[in-house]
């Protein structure tokens, strides 16, 4: 019992620090001691620090340096980089404003923040909410209005977005160890529930007023700077040569990079500084922060008295499959954490659900979305909020209906097509 108190405890304790600012990996590598503490009763005070090695770098049971968690935290502190160095540089202005040429009617209020996603770099509705806020003008839309379609389209690729840390890490060996493209099929739910939301709101919002003047002079160069977000998901193919999709990912990003320098036009000082300044360690320290919670949360043997209880009471599993990711992605605000702290929590109830891993994995995924995109807390809304003058509360009257329709549409399709 005192292993499932040091669970909840750890997890309380990751809470406050998060909200108190304190850098998530860290907030999780405190966890994972709280964790170890607490199962002394199972397992032996060696065995804390062999759990954070073997979640590291070296597997004591092959006796061999494993790298799948280096090349992890390598692979999100370079799409870090290359949004941060796609921002500074100019890029995606320029790729917006190409856009904004093309689509009329309304579609840019889409499509800027849209384009955004792609770069999926925490706080990232900050960088549309300027040219939102322009574009929501000339439709006199409320400030509430606008926010909540930076907000929503912005996220509008997450479901099926396959260099997302989230679904990166939920497919990762030490989780689900699922193809990515099978968990993105099994998403299409959710991303064509994502448009249609998103453009009801749209059409709603522009139906009444009058077109903006439309722009004579078609400028369509900087459309070319859409390359380096795609170029990653063209180098998947290389996991059938034996690769990982980590890996995979890892080169495309290095060739993303190398593409935008090329592209920019500038020279290799300034843009080798500006990389630089890209750079955190942040990322990095949250892969393994996550690592060693889970690796951690295993030793404990909590699962062993998940399953018992479940055993004992009739319970409905798949609710707190569903739940538990809900909840901590509105509680941490972020997509990521919410995987990483829900999935080896939930892993003990699959059993019980009569639905196949596949189904469960996108449930997870989908729940900690939802949680996440809703959260006060997730840094896009606060950003954007403040940015547009308003409060993430004001932006509930549409936030909550659309999450609530949202995780039914994927919840009706997962248990229909994916059953044990």
């Amino acid at each position: 019992m005192l292993n499932l108190i040091g669970v909840i405890l750890a997890f309380i304790v990751i809470l406050i620090l998060i909200r108190r600012k304190v850098n998530f990996g860290i907030s999780l590598f405190l966890g994972s001691i709280i964790v170890g503490v607490f199962s002394l009763q199972v397992i032996a005070p060696l065995d804390i620090p062999k759990a954070m090695i073997e979640a590291s770098i070296y597997s004591f049971e092959k006796q061999e340096i494993i790298t799948e968690t280096i090349e992890l935290a390598l692979l999100m502190t370079l799409i870090f980089a290359l949004a941060k160095t796609m921002q500074e540089t100019g890029a995606i202005t320029k790729l917006i404003d190409s856009l904004r040429t093309i689509f009329s009617k309304g579609g840019t209020l889409a499509v800027i923040p849209a384009v955004y996603g792609l770069m999926p770099v925490p706080g990232g509705a900050l960088f549309s909410a300027p040219l939102i806020d322009k574009e929501g003008d000339k439709y006199n839309l409320k400030k509430d209005q606008k926010n909540f379609l930076n907000i929503w389209f912005r996220h509008i690729w997450f479901p099926i977005y396959p260099i997302s840390s989230a679904m990166i890490l939920i497919c990762s060996m030490k989780f689900s160890g699922l193809p990515i493209q099978m968990l993105m099929l099994a998403n299409i739910p959710s991303f064509l529930g994502v448009l249609l939301i998103g453009f009801f709101f749209l059409r709603r919002y522009t139906k009444n007023t009058p077109p903006p003047i439309t722009i004579s002079k078609r400028e369509y160069h900087g459309l070319i700077y859409i390359l380096p977000p795609i170029v990653p998901l063209l180098f998947y193919p290389l996991k059938f040569i034996g690769l990982t999709e980590v890996q995979c990912f890892l080169i495309g990003v290095f060739i993303s990079l190398l593409l935008l320098y090329f592209l920019l036009h500038i020279d290799t000082k300034t843009y080798l500084g500006i990389m630089k300044k890209s750079l955190t360690w942040n990322l990095a320290l949250a892969i393994f922060g996550i690592m060693i919670l889970r690796e951690m949360i295993r030793i404990s043997q909590i699962h062993v008295l998940i399953t018992d209880t479940m055993q004992n009471l009739a319970f409905p599993a798949l609710l707190i499959i569903i739940l538990i990711p809900l909840l901590l992605g509105t509680l941490t605000g972020y997509n990521l954490g919410a995987v990483a702290l829900s999935y080896p929590l939930v892993e003990s109830f699959f059993a019980f659900t009569g639905v196949q891993l596949l189904g469960l994995t996108s449930l997870i995924f989908m729940s900690s979305l939802i949680g996440y995109l809703i959260s006060p807390i997730h840094l896009c809304n606060v950003l954007s909020s403040e940015y547009l003058k308003t409060d993430t509360t004001r932006m509930y009257r549409m936030f909550l209906p659309a999450a609530v329709i949202l995780l039914c549409i994927q919840t009706v399709f997962v248990v229909l097509l994916f059953p044990a």
